[in-house]
């Protein structure tokens, strides 16, 4: 797993002025933290955070006055609007550390139920797990072609890969096939 690179520069002002100021050269105000080391006010660029985020990166490298520090992604805030980012948080950890993390689900096929007529609802979009930190999965797959009309996959029945465990419940609804609602209605206007 390649480790992306993020150069940080450290900044000694804080407050909403500095922030703004920040913002405005492309930089975003952020914070580096963990592993019982002081915090440190960092500024990175904008548009490589947004690059990062855009391809689901959970660990990076970030080069302080040379030096490299592994670091996740822990928090990351948004303008008002929610588009773009305004601050971000990066914790410290080992490579050999285990890490909690959220990881995108991938649903591959298409559900024999949908050909019955009913209609994949996807219940959670994403799974909180455990596993190293240079282990971090890009996705969780999810095959949902063996599905059929009233039938769900639950955590517990995820094939997750090696050294990574599932911290959501176990009995938790990943995605089912459901009968479609106006067809649900219309049956029970039919039987009254």
């Amino acid at each position: 797993m390649e480790i992306a690179k993020l150069e940080a520069k450290p900044r000694n002002a804080s407050g909403s002025r500095e922030a703004r100021r920040l913002r405005k050269k492309g930089l975003l105000p952020a914070i580096v933290y963990g592993h019982k080391i002081e915090p440190e006010t960092v500024a990175v660029d904008a548009h490589e955070v947004e690059l990062l985020l855009e391809h689901g990166a959970h660990l990076i490298e970030l080069q302080i006055n040379g030096a490299a520090q592994p670091a996740l992604i822990k928090d990351v805030q948004f303008s008002f609007l929610g588009t773009d980012p305004v601050h971000v948080d990066f914790v410290r950890v080992a490579r050999d550390e285990r890490v909690t993390v959220r990881v995108p689900l991938e649903f591959k096929g298409t559900p024999v139920g949908v050909n019955e007529g009913g209609l994949l609802e996807h219940d959670m979009m994403d799974l909180e797990i455990e596993c190293l930190a240079t282990e971090i999965p890009d996705s969780i797959r999810v095959n949902v072609g063996d599905l059929h009309l009233g039938h769900s996959i639950h955590v517990r029945e995820l094939a997750l890969p090696a050294n990574i465990t599932a911290i959501s419940a176990p009995e938790s609804l990943v995605c089912s096939v459901r009968a479609k609602k106006a067809e649900v209605e219309a049956g029970a206007v039919a039987e009254g």
